[in-house]
């Protein structure tokens, strides 16, 4: 059923160009080149241009994908470009050499499976699949680290590049033009996440950890504006959106504000060093952590404690607080595996529980509360006498010296 329905919304989704608009060629040398196939037939890139190097890139569903990588002698970071529907690299070319020489970048473009001249059929998961081979590309072939790459994702593009940007927490930035929030809100209004809806940017959105630039036009009517809007609002970083006023779905590069905002961007993106980047991640997670009224323990991954220690104003474990006794409704429930710090007996005297570390509940010498305790008691009655875990475990005589072990 599911392989079903990523079938149907294949055919609505994606319409590679019919024929390509370029083939690949071999030179002498066994280096690839690239042929328009719009007569004449004439190398798209210039002859003396050796600042292009066409790729043919392996992924894991078996496909070989088409990459055009277009290097600047002063680029500090690299673009890698995933293009919307209905295009491919041919006709791309000439857009990627104004966004190499302007932006001051080098640039990664390829096309999707069964897009040009790369193999196989388009989908959801085969274009996860293709930027990933892509950026593994960039990372082994040319030595591009994740802090030095800003994704970008036109139209359908958006799709593939928040799937690659949600797994890589260094990245330097991200654009989205005429994002979707997904394929089926396209389609038709629709509140609701369904199984079968394809590119959920709208959950993947959230997950990306760097800045994130919005550019959309407010006329667009295959992309409507809201849905620009819509991951703007809910990116963590946004960076100040661009709103083309009357600029549609495919003709947003020929407005000025677009290059002159996108040169900004990349140019406040270059100046931001990776100690900035690192300083403001962890300012971001001290917030977060101190926003929860619940924090994950220290030992463990466990969302337990419910109330801040009144004495050290921390959502600490009770054995790093020294005031766990004092203050015993700063006591973890439930028991974390590591720590062993015990739940709350609801069946000890109130809801709380003195015990710190492990032994016995000291509240009560009932044997069913004992037997929770890690390890278990084997004398209860005596935590009734010194209130002392040690006694339990036969390694300390009680207060009135009765009591040895």
């Amino acid at each position: 059923m599911g392989c079903m329905v990523s079938q149907l919304a294949a055919k609505f989704a994606f319409f590679p160009p019919s024929p390509p608009t370029y083939q690949l060629k071999k030179r002498e040398d066994g280096k690839l080149t690239v042929v328009s196939t719009a007569p004449p037939a004439t190398p798209i890139p210039h002859a003396d241009d050796t600042s292009l190097d066409v790729l043919l890139v392996d992924t894991k569903h078996g496909n070989k994908i088409v990459a055009f990588y277009l290097r600047n002698p002063y680029a500090r970071l690299t673009l890698l470009y995933s293009h919307g529907n209905a295009a491919d690299l041919g006709q791309l070319y000439d857009l990627f050499v104004q966004l190499k020489v302007n932006l001051r970048v080098n640039l990664m473009g390829y096309d999707y499976s069964g897009y040009g001249a790369s193999t196989g059929k388009p989908s959801e998961s085969r274009t996860y699949a293709d930027i990933e081979a892509i950026y593994e590309c960039l990372e082994t072939e040319y030595g591009v680290s994740q802090e030095d790459v800003i994704l970008y994702g036109q139209s359908v593009g958006s799709g593939p590049t928040l799937h690659l940007a949600a797994k890589l927490p260094r990245l330097r930035g991200v654009v989205l033009h005429s994002g979707i929030l997904s394929g089926l809100r396209v389609l038709c209004h629709v509140k609701f996440t369904f199984c079968f809806d394809i590119y959920k940017n709208i959950n993947k959105i959230k997950k990306v950890k760097c800045p994130v630039l919005v550019i959309h036009g407010t006329e667009d009517d295959v992309v409507n504006w809201l849905h620009g809007n819509g991951l703007w609002k809910m990116a963590r970083e946004s960076y100040d959106p661009l709103w083309i006023k009357g600029g549609g779905h495919c003709n947003l590069e020929l407005y000025p504000d677009y290059i002159r905002h996108l040169c900004k961007f990349i140019q406040e993106m270059e100046s931001m060093t990776t100690e900035k980047r690192l300083q403001k991640i962890r300012q971001s997670v001290n917030l977060q952590s101190n926003s929860n009224t619940g924090s994950s323990c220290r030992c463990c991954s466990m969302k337990c404690c419910k109330v801040k220690c009144p004495e050290c104003s921390n959502f600490c474990c009770s054995t790093n607080c020294s005031c766990s006794l004092k203050f015993p409704e700063c006591c973890w429930r439930p028991s974390c595996i590591k720590c062993f710090h015990l739940p709350k007996f609801t069946n000890c005297f109130g809801s709380t529980c003195f015990c710190t570390r492990p032994s016995c509940c000291v509240k009560c010498s009932l044997p069913s509360c004992s037997s929770y305790c890690y390890p278990k008691c084997a004398r209860p009655s005596c935590c009734m006498s010194c209130f002392c875990w040690q006694c339990c475990v036969g390694k300390h005589s009680g207060t009135n010296g009765k009591q040895n072990g």
